[in-house]
């Protein structure tokens, strides 16, 4: 104050004499800790400093709110009780790392709400840190940083039935093999933990179990020491084998409270599966009135498309970890494709002739390990079916899956349809590609 009288008595501007606005635009720039300081300087700085659209504007900016409620989702009277509430609940924690995890679940959150909301239903409130503690005491490990705020603000999944496939991280279907993937609550952690240390897994391990599909014993897992996540393959259960989900390389400091770069691989999970729904390149999809989150994705680069004669086929696909066997050298990763064709609204056109529907006839593939050719196959329909294709009709979707003796590798080739609808004597039928 000193010093701002002494400004005055020589003539200058200080903050005193500062308009409403340019004083409401300071505040602004300063941050919530500074403009809280301002406050207790004068009674104008007061009067300013608890002005609503500030606060407004820095629970906007900091924990993407539009309205005033606490971290359990129940109303504040004000924003600036509002961040004063966050504050108190999060305030253990590096502000950025709070931050980043509320934008985190925002986005899954949102997302399910405007496509999904029956799985985001399934949702619970978030844990308190008296539950964390209990599974710390009770696996005997730490959990990083980065997953007790996630797990702060979200305690997983209600598990469904069998008959459900609500799984946040979702799946994938071929033949009898069906997998979706929830995400567990604290209290299904500590259940699949015990599970996988009766399993073989030592009693003092800190691996922890995060997510697991209902179906198949697809499992992810958590190295609580250095913050990395892993998903068990077919020998799991026999030897412990396990594929990291993360380069190692982006995990840092998951255990530093000080830390203003935390982030474990759950986090950098979850993020990317967030932008991978609101992008769309993976989608719902729905079958016999189910639906679920295909993990097959759906738009280029991730997925091939292309367009012949009015026939339009997508291919893309998935690895399948809990179907591989890294001990086996020529089927060592497993991948699952799904083929969606359909007959685009102007319908087949062949030599300038238009047809109202086609019909798949055969396929051709060729498979690729490392760019080598590793087998060929061809045959009559796919799946045992001849699919007739007519335009403004829902897709055909079918799903196989096929071993590589490498984690990169290719399949490509051909479908050959008839115009118009196949008869089974090919009089006057001309098959195309």
């Amino acid at each position: 104050m000193f010093r701002e009288r002494e400004r005055e008595r020589q003539g200058e501007m200080g903050l005193e004499d500062l308009g409403d606005l340019v004083l409401s635009i300071i505040l602004s720039k300063v941050g919530p800790k500074n403009a809280a300081m301002i406050a207790c300087v004068s009674r104008r700085y007061r009067v300013s400093a608890s002005d609503e659209g500030l606060w407004l504007r820095f629970c906007s900016e900091e924990l993407d709110l539009s309205s005033p409620e606490d971290p359990y989702g129940k109303p504040a009277p004000s924003f600036k009780v509002t961040y004063k509430l966050w504050k108190e609940a999060f305030g253990m924690y590096p502000w950025p790392l709070v931050r980043r995890a509320k934008q985190c679940w925002s986005t899954l959150k949102s997302w399910m709400a405007a496509n999904f909301p029956e799985a985001g239903n399934t949702l619970r409130k978030g844990a308190s840190e008296a539950e964390i503690k209990v599974l710390e005491n009770e696996l005997g490990v730490t959990l990083p940083l980065p997953t007790r705020v996630l797990y702060r603000f979200c305690d997983g999944q209600e598990i469904g039935g069998p008959e459900e496939f609500l799984g946040l991280i979702g799946g994938y279907f071929f033949y009898d093999h069906a997998v979706n993937v929830y995400l567990l609550p604290l209290s299904g952690v500590i259940f699949e933990t015990k599970e996988l240390r009766h399993g073989g897994f030592p009693s003092t391990s800190k691996y922890v179990v995060v997510a697991a599909s209902t179906y198949m014993d697809k499992l992810f897992i958590l190295n609580c020491d250095d913050g990395q996540l892993y998903v068990g393959t077919g020998n799991l259960a026999t030897n412990r084998e396990m594929i990291p989900c993360v380069p190692d390389a982006l995990i840092r400091s998951v255990h530093d409270m000080n830390s203003f770069q935390l982030q474990d691989a759950i986090l950098l999970w979850l993020e990317e599966h967030g932008r991978r729904l609101q992008s769309g390149t993976i989608r719902l999809r729905e079958e016999r009135k189910i639906r679920s989150i295909s993990l097959f994705p759906e738009t280029s680069p991730v997925c091939s498309i292309a367009v012949t004669n009015g026939v339009q086929v997508r291919a893309s696909a998935v690895f399948v970890p809990e179907l591989s066997n890294l001990q086996n050298e020529e089927e060592k990763y497993c991948f699952s494709y799904s083929i969606r064709m359909r007959l685009l609204p102007q319908g087949c056109m062949l030599d300038g002739v238009y047809f109202g529907s086609c019909q798949l006839y055969w396929r051709h593939w060729v498979i690729r390990a490392n760019d080598v050719v590793v087998s060929t196959a061809g045959g009559d329909a796919v799946i045992g079916k001849h699919p007739l294709l007519y335009p403004g009709a829902e897709e055909f979707v079918y799903e196989s899956c096929s071993p590589m003796r490498s984690s990169s590798g290719s399949i490509e080739g051909a479908f050959t349809f008839v115009p118009g609808r196949m008869l089974w004597s090919f009089i006057d039928q001309i098959p195309f590609s």
